[in-house]
């Protein structure tokens, strides 16, 4: 992975922010991105803690080092939720990690069991590696929690558990996915959301029960 300059980095998060309120998916102050600067030593670009995503500039993006500590300039703080996206990182050697806290994956991460099955959609063909709609992708949901260190522990040690999910939800809060460059991150974004809202919908609307509302997508563990 080639080194990225800051500047660029705190311009693209920025336009991320922008792009994911104004499809609903980070009102207000919610969600938090960041993206891979340099991998050795590691160092994120990362959103700044309570900053509106509908109105994020450049100003709003620090840069934090393989422990979640803020770099250089201290006019801002990084985001509660920093050391998940250092756990994702190195777990999966991502470039990028993308949250956020739409509608639908809030209502899906409440299931009352540990993760969500997804097969059987077109889409899934947008998820990287995933070739055929036959893919059935695994989303685990983990429960919140407000230690972050403990918190990330327990994300550090599901993603070993479930080594080829692209994304999981933290219970009653949203999306957390990645990807190997932050356009990919996105693009799983884009997916993933569709789908919950697809299987959102039909399950809201249809009389039959849960997993026969989704056709057989979405299945207990």
């Amino acid at each position: 992975m080639k080194p990225r300059s800051f500047a660029a980095a705190a311009r693209d998060l920025a336009g991320v922010g922008r792009r994911f309120y104004a499809r609903g998916w980070v009102l207000g102050t919610s969600g938090n991105f960041s993206t891979v600067l340099a991998p050795n030593p590691l160092r994120l670009a990362i959103t700044a803690s309570s900053v509106h995503k509908g109105q994020l500039r450049s100003a709003d993006i620090l840069q934090v080092d393989d422990r979640g500590a803020a770099l250089g300039r201290r006019t801002v703080k990084a985001s509660a939720e920093t050391l998940l996206h250092v756990e994702i990182v190195k777990r999966r050697g991502a470039g990028a990690v993308l949250h956020t806290h739409s509608v639908w994956s809030t209502i899906l991460s409440d299931a009352p069991r540990p993760g969500i099955s997804i097969a059987g959609f077109e889409m899934l063909k947008g998820l990287s590696g995933i070739g055929t709609h036959e893919h059935e992708e695994w989303i685990p949901i983990v429960d919140n929690a407000q230690d972050m260190r403990a918190l990330s522990r327990t994300v550090g040690a599901m993603l070993d558990d479930a080594p080829a999910a692209h994304a999981f939800l933290l219970r009653r809060h949203g999306l957390y996915t990645w990807g190997a460059t932050l356009a990919e991150a996105e693009r799983h974004v884009e997916i993933l959301e569709f789908l919950f809202e697809t299987i959102g919908r039909g399950a809201a609307r249809s009389p039959l029960t849960e997993e026969e509302a989704y056709h057989g997508a979405v299945k207990d563990s």
